[in-house]
């Protein structure tokens, strides 16, 4: 093997190195400077909801494919969270009443919850009952079959 077949790899992967930081460079020194939006630092703390029991309805819309457990953790501010963690049997009841309208069995035979369906109801259910924007995030912790 000859002594520029050996060099030529090294040479490309330098020249690689010796683009990419002059082209680093020149974007820090000549780019527009990067904001990062800040949301005054609301203090955040995540209320457990266990054990919300949803029934799994085929896309059909018309058929029960069986039951699912979820254990979910509502993300909220700091100074509401008594308030919010109060007020759960209101959101388990919103909950319940939508979850037997939105399809959210899939796989091959049903037994499987879509998590996105879930996680909109609870959006959904959540903002009735707590306010729009009082919970920030939504975190599903487990899904089982009930």
């Amino acid at each position: 093997m000859s002594a520029k077949k050996r060099l030529k790899p090294l040479l490309v992967l330098l020249a690689g190195i010796a683009v990419g930081g002059a082209s680093g460079y020149i974007a820090k020194q000549y780019g527009a400077p990067i904001e990062v939006a800040t949301d005054d630092h609301i203090e955040t703390a995540f209320v457990e909801v266990d054990d919300i029991v949803a029934p799994l309805v085929l896309p059909d819309g018309k058929r029960l494919a069986g039951y699912v457990s979820f254990k979910l953790a509502l993300e909220v501010p700091l100074e509401e969270s008594e308030e919010i963690t109060s007020r759960l049997p209101l959101l388990l009841h919103e909950i319940n009443m939508r979850t037997y309208r939105k399809p959210m069995a899939s796989g091959p035979d049903g037994t499987l919850p879509t998590l996105e369906v879930f996680r909109a109801v609870v959006e959904e259910s959540s903002n009735v009952v707590f306010g729009q924007g009082a919970v920030r995030t939504i975190a599903i912790a487990r899904a089982t079959p009930a």
